[in-house]
């Protein structure tokens, strides 16, 4: 069979035509829900299906179509207006001070530049650090580089912060690479400085490259500091940083991201983004070039994260089975609901009882087994509330079934 000749991540792979899968971009679970009129909150794109382009960036895409200019290429790199625009922002966001023309590349989404900025550095068989639970991709990227992935367990008992001798214990000489998502997917953490400060030393002193996907930097809530591992002492040289628009922006549907680092890395970047990546959509850069320049929009986008955080917490935290803390970031929140059932078995009922689609834990790794993860970035908040009251009301029954009352 053909499947036999392809390496081994893919001959493992499903992409739901000849099977069930967990993942939220795999499948037709998307058009099914919506066909019976229920909400989408398994898709971490805000305000789906909502429009959330703001005008000034809608008409900067118009103004490249109709000008004639976003028939053409973009160099693979990316855009030099659009580079100079990501340099301003990671000064003022990211305490980064960079060239943009040996810097920075721009690429079609962060999932493409995660790839990418894993794709140099990994042979067969080095070991990738990688905490348990975070992005499916983290892992999957790994296995199709052909390296070998070492899961780094996190506990909510902790607030799901690492803690350093779960690193320490697990270093080999084949480790390569920690790869982190800061604020981690799906448990919404936002790695604290002393943490990273931590990590960053165990890093330089072990020798180690540090990818690190921030798709999910804005916003953070309670005060809570957002850092920069690149911006730490020694990790500059050592780590490639991963951004995109998708999240905070509210412009998933542009796929623009970035990759940020060392020139010495980023020259290399250079030198094979047209083999691994083509040329980002050109109008979709001149959409990216306007939201940075004008970034005013995404403020009540964070206002709003922060009233959906807030809500759904309020109606889901006290069911019997269910334990959460309330989210550090973006739109998710992360809900053990071990008392109830599996993950992957609580999310296939609010799937049936609350005709309400959210992610079973277990794509996020085996520690999220007990989890569902909830999208509530998505409809509008009145929809949303709506849509969490179906998920209470069918969580309590579960829960009745289950023999367990409220306190």
């Amino acid at each position: 069979m053909v499947v036999e000749k392809m390496i081994p991540s893919f001959q493992k792979a499903s992409g739901g035509l000849f099977s069930d899968v967990e993942k939220a971009d795999v499948g037709d679970a998307v058009l099914k829900i919506r066909e019976r009129g229920g909400a989408l909150m398994a898709w971490a794109d805000p305000f789906y299906p909502l429009p959330s382009v703001p005008p000034h960036v809608g008409q900067a895409m118009i103004d490249s179509i109709e000008s004639g200019f976003a028939s053409h290429y973009t160099a693979p790199i990316g855009n030099q207006e659009l580079k100079v625009e990501v340099a301003k922002k990671l000064a003022r966001i990211n305490g980064l001070e960079v060239d943009p023309e040996r810097n920075i590349l721009i690429t079609p989404g962060s999932d493409a530049g995660l790839f990418f900025a894993m794709l140099p550095f990994i042979h067969q068989d080095d070991e990738v650090m990688i905490i348990d639970p975070s992005y499916p991709n983290n892992f999957q990227n790994t296995e199709i580089l052909g390296g070998k992935v070492v899961r780094v367990p996190v506990y909510m008992e902790d607030g799901y912060q690492f803690r350093m001798e779960e690193f320490e214990k697990r270093l080999s000489p084949k480790t390569k690479m920690i790869v982190l998502t800061n604020p981690n997917n799906p448990t919404t953490t936002v790695y604290r400085r002393d943490k990273l400060v931590s990590l960053s030393e165990f890093a330089v002193k072990n020798d180690l490259i540090v990818v690190v996907d921030q798709a999910f930097e804005q916003p953070c809530f309670d005060d809570i500091e957002m850092v920069t591992i690149a911006s730490l002492p020694g990790m500059w040289e050592r780590t490639v940083s991963v951004f995109s628009l998708s999240k905070g922006m509210g412009l998933s549907g542009l796929r623009v991201g970035y990759i940020v680092a060392d020139a010495v890395i980023i020259d290399k970047m250079f030198g094979t983004a047209v083999a691994v990546l083509g040329a980002t959509n050109t109008a979709a850069q001149m959409g990216a070039i306007a939201a940075l320049r004008d970034d005013s929009f995404a403020e009540p986008y964070f206002e709003s994260f922060d009233r959906r955080r807030k809500m759904v917490y309020d109606l889901l935290h006290d069911i019997p089975g269910v334990s959460m803390q309330i989210s550090e970031s973006g739109f998710l929140s992360w809900i053990n609901v071990s008392g109830l059932g599996t993950g992957s078995e609580v999310a296939a009922y609010l799937n049936q009882e609350a005709i309400v689609a959210v992610n079973g834990g277990e794509a996020y790794g085996p520690a999220g087994k007990d989890y569902i993860r909830i999208v509530h970035g998505v409809l509008t908040e009145e929809e949303l509330l709506e849509a969490t009251k179906r998920i209470r009301k069918s969580l309590l029954k579960l829960a009745e079934r289950r023999g367990l009352t409220a306190l």
